[in-house]
């Protein structure tokens, strides 16, 4: 049985009811972290993975509430004795900032630091980012203010199929990622450049046939005025779910 773990659901100003947006993809044989904005090493033991078992990062782009808890990250493993190797995903452009900001912290110098391959994806659509026997991930460009990848998750096992818009704007790459997916996860931020609203998330959903649209990325706390599902259902049929911190969605 698969698993989509919601670490955090909320956009780019953590609450206390949510943390920012990632996710625990989780097949059985492995387990694929998607961003790491704050350290997510708390968000694991509560969900009960362990942090050995991870072994893929893809990090969507470069805004900090989404690669800026990496530091800390890497470097707790580290200290907790961590030595399989992780590989971490994501566009040339956002790797090449990424090893910037870590060579910050001298991290090559690390004594004894577990093996750490970076997998530079072509800005181009359906890019076959992971495969293996349990689990394929899809990766296309997505439109926001700077390069970034939407995703989408073939589980195998269970031939069924999730997507992830990442930050968007509404664009024909996350309707294609999504199509006739079991799972939509879509940002909720709200109408404005580089994101999409409730409502036009809705409308992504229903262009892509998905099954089930569950919102991330949206307020949380203080922030939440209003409930974005109620705002998603005017656009789409199917059932909206308003994503919060440790959902557990079972592929």
């Amino acid at each position: 049985m698969s698993e989509i773990i919601v670490l955090g659901a909320s956009n780019a100003i953590p609450t206390p009811q949510g943390e920012t947006t990632h996710l625990a993809i989780c097949t059985g044989e492995k387990i694929v972290l998607v961003d790491c904005g704050t350290n997510p090493l708390v968000r694991l033991e509560h969900a009960r993975l362990d942090f050995q078992a991870i072994s893929d990062l893809i990090l969507t782009h470069v805004h900090p509430d989404h690669i800026g808890g990496l530091p800390l990250f890497l470097m707790d493993m580290w200290l907790l004795g961590r030595q399989t190797p992780l590989v971490i995903h994501g566009l040339a452009y956002t790797l090449e900032r990424v090893e910037q900001m870590l060579d910050l912290f001298d991290w090559r110098t690390w004594p004894n630091f577990f093996p750490v391959e970076f997998h530079r994806l072509p800005e181009e659509e359906m890019t076959v980012l992971l495969e293996s026997d349990s689990l394929r991930v899809y990766a296309a460009p997505v439109r926001h203010i700077l390069p970034n990848i939407g995703l989408r998750f073939e589980f195998k096992r269970e031939n069924k199929s999730a997507a992830y818009s990442c930050d968007t704007e509404p664009c024909p790459a996350v309707i294609r990622l999504a199509q006739n997916t079991d799972v939509l996860l879509h940002e909720a931020t709200g109408n404005f450049r580089g994101h999409t609203s409730a409502a036009q998330a809705g409308e992504v959903a229903t262009q892509a046939k998905a099954k089930q649209l569950y919102l991330v990325h949206h307020p949380t706390g203080k922030f939440l005025q209003n409930d974005p599902s109620e705002e998603a259902r005017t656009t789409f049929a199917g059932p909206v779910i308003l994503a919060h911190d440790m959902m557990r969605i079972t592929l």
